[in-house]
């Protein structure tokens, strides 16, 4: 078994800029520089024979090259109260969009159930029980104004996640260049 996931890899300008961000905010564990990415879907723990099918049918997306833009900060809550993950924004991307409903297709076709929450574009820059008070506020209003790009986008990746006690290590499997 194998946990899977498909993402975009952001240059590493891109990772060094956001990995600069990181810092006191009480209860963010932040990511680290080179597991910055933009998932297009978790896939789980998948068997070496779901894999193959995955593979075979992520080879069979067929989507042009594109520029994405990383547009603000936000949070994600848990209640009203708990915050679980600090993320940057992406701006509204209609070939983004396109990409990551054609890999949805993909897995399902491979034999995977639909993904059920909507896809909200984002990268994740801290994980944790994050202490919602003025440290995150004065995080979050120092940096609403980010912006990041164009970055140019020309593969999408198969990735591999092997947790640690010390955080998730990821691997990339397969990259898929997107092309005209």
């Amino acid at each position: 078994m194998r946990r899977l996931f498909i993402a975009l890899s952001l240059p590493d300008e891109v990772r060094e800029r956001l990995s600069s961000l990181g810092g006191g905010v009480p209860g963010a564990r932040w990511v680290a520089p080179e597991n910055l990415h933009l998932t297009l879907r978790f896939l789980g723990e998948v068997d070496n024979g779901l894999a193959r099918d995955i593979d075979d049918a992520l080879h069979q997306v067929d989507a042009p090259p594109f520029e994405l833009i990383l547009s603000g900060l936000g949070a994600f809550t848990e209640g009203k109260r708990t915050i679980t993950a600090l993320w940057a924004g992406i701006e509204t991307n209609d070939a983004l969009a396109r990409l990551q409903a054609k890999v949805e297709q993909a897995a399902i076709r491979a034999g995977l159930p639909p993904e059920r929450r909507k896809f909200k574009p984002h990268v994740t820059l801290a994980r944790g029980r994050i202490e919602n008070g003025p440290k995150l506020e004065q995080f979050l209003t120092g940096h609403s104004l980010l912006r990041i790009g164009p970055i140019q986008i020309d593969s999408f990746t198969l990735f591999s996640s092997h947790l640690q006690p010390s955080g998730a290590i990821y691997s990339p499997e397969v990259t898929y260049p997107l092309s005209y």
